[in-house]
């Protein structure tokens, strides 16, 4: 059934974006510095095991968003695991069910806007994941390792939210 509060199209209940605009440069950069720290060691283990480069693409778009918003519905941890998982996993099946190509990716595309829309789980860089999986000839080792990137992208959620705080909660008494 579709879920009518499409809770990852919103922001968080309760999120307080007013003391963000305090945000020094310095403190910005500071907060991008974990999304930036995780892709690079993504990208290192991905070069290890199995320099599949462009595996990885999208989940660096999903850290990026994190930073810039990490109390969007979007980025949440259950749109973040649900949608990129299930866009690898509809990609891979179409890329072995219609062959790596344009038709594989069109069907991967269309079919995890609608199951992303469907289930509430909005995340648009699973987009690019299904895309990456239908127009390569993957492997299930590949799913595997990518699964593990999401879980270190999950963890970057958290990270994010109480990196935030820990930057604003000096200035939650300021007045503008």
């Amino acid at each position: 059934m579709i879920n009518r509060n499409r809770s990852s199209l919103k922001s968080i209940a309760g999120a307080d974006y007013s003391s963000r605009r305090y945000l020094s440069l310095k403190q910005e950069l500071l907060l991008a510095t974990a999304p930036t720290l995780t892709i690079l060691s993504i990208m290192a283990l991905v070069e290890v095991l199995s320099r599949q480069r462009f595996l990885f693409a999208s989940l660096a778009v999903s850290a990026f968003l994190i930073y810039l918003d990490p109390h969007h519905g979007s980025n949440t941890a259950r749109s973040l695991i649900l949608s990129q998982l299930m866009a690898a996993a509809i990609g891979l099946f179409a890329s072995f069910a219609l062959g790596a190509g344009y038709s594989a990716a069109a069907a991967a595309m269309v079919i995890t806007i609608v199951v992303m829309i469907v289930l509430d789980v909005v995340h648009p860089p699973a987009v690019a994941t299904s895309l990456v999986f239908a127009f390569s000839v993957s492997s299930q080792n590949n799913l595997i390792l990518f699964s593990l990137g999401v879980g270190a992208i999950t963890l970057l959620v958290e990270l994010e939210r109480f990196a935030l705080w820990l930057l604003v909660r000096p200035l939650m008494g300021r007045e503008e």
